[in-house]
């Protein structure tokens, strides 16, 4: 079982460090071992693992088995090198895998591979944990958020963001917070173009602190109010009598995979951020977005707390 205590990092609060990257070539079949696997290889490496598993088999018995030498077999599993779609359905066959759309979703993993995506080119100015965040969304059907103490990143404005980025420590000079800031709505693209329906589940809580004083949160608060009649975006409240939440300091992001065995848990902290793929860790995932769904305001209710905090912010700091 997972902590339940943490703090925000890179995705939507201001992170606490920065790691430098290294770049990450697509490479084919056999040939050289990738330096910094990107985030969906290294899931097709760890499926890969889990169903080999499942069979009962060892590396060094996998590898006899189709062909590869036992350290090929661990590099695959880490993601550091690729295989074809061949010897996917070659390992899925000697695994006795019959999880058709399984097999299915990880031959496109190995498909879409070199295919260009815009934040690649920021792999050379921004640590890993900011990409792997935009993969993460970029490649999610749906997407699902839980904050508690500041408005999710993925419907924050430039001002807000900018603001969180400044209360780094140690602070950052200026470029990069609009280096940052640039990123984050960048990665907004992926919801409100409709690409992956959203929810976000708020707490009251964040609707009241004033990140960047009170102009900034009363912008935040209207573009709030707007995002909440987008078509594809859900904001839900979860008001202060909502009593017992799952932690008062916690924050997630739930995204789905193209079928249920390939979704993803990302948490922050302040050293950065960890991914949760094991299936007991979902379904708490799954249990915890239940509970989200049953104690948060409606969308229309939600809509009229956010109203109403806008309001109050204009009326004591109009």
């Amino acid at each position: 079982m997972f902590p339940l205590t943490w703090h925000w990092g890179p995705r939507d609060g201001p992170p606490f460090r920065q790691r430098g990257t290294l770049g990450s070539p697509t490479v084919l079949e056999g040939t050289m071992a990738r330096t910094n696997p990107t985030l969906r290889q290294r899931r097709l490496g760890a499926e890969l693992r889990r169903m080999r598993e499942q069979a009962g088999f060892g590396g060094s018995q996998l590898g006899r088995a189709v062909g590869m030498n036992p350290a090929q077999v661990t590099q695959m599993e880490s993601g550091k090198i690729g295989i074809s779609v061949e010897r996917l359905h070659t390992i899925a066959a000697t695994c006795m895998c019959v999880n058709q759309p399984l097999i299915d979703a990880l031959a496109e993993i190995i498909t879409d591979r070199g295919k260009s995506t815009w934040w690649e080119e920021y792999r050379d100015t921004l640590a890993t944990d900011f990409l792997e965040v935009a993969e993460l969304e970029g490649g999610a059907r749906r997407l699902t958020t839980y904050s508690t103490s500041l408005i999710p990143g993925l419907l924050q404005t430039g001002a807000y963001a900018s603001a969180l980025f400044a209360q780094t420590y140690p602070p950052l000079p200026h470029h990069e917070i609009d280096l940052r800031t640039a990123f984050r709505m960048q990665r907004q693209r992926v919801v409100r173009s409709g690409a992956a329906p959203y929810t976000a589940f708020v707490h009251q809580a964040a609707l009241h602190m004033q990140f960047g004083g009170p102009e900034v949160l009363t912008s935040q608060l209207k573009a709030l109010d707007i995002d909440s009649e987008h078509p594809s975006i859900s904001i839900r409240v979860v008001p202060f009598s909502a009593g017992v939440v799952p932690s008062p300091s916690e924050n997630f992001t739930y995204a789905e995979g193209p079928i249920p065995e390939l979704d993803t848990a990302q948490m922050d902290y302040g050293h950065g951020i960890h991914l949760f793929d094991a299936p007991a860790h979902l379904a708490r995932f799954r249990a915890l977005i239940s509970q989200m769904d049953s104690t948060a305001l409606s969308e229309k209710d939600s809509r009229e707390l956010i109203k109403s905090a806008k309001e109050e912010m204009e009326h004591k700091h109009g």
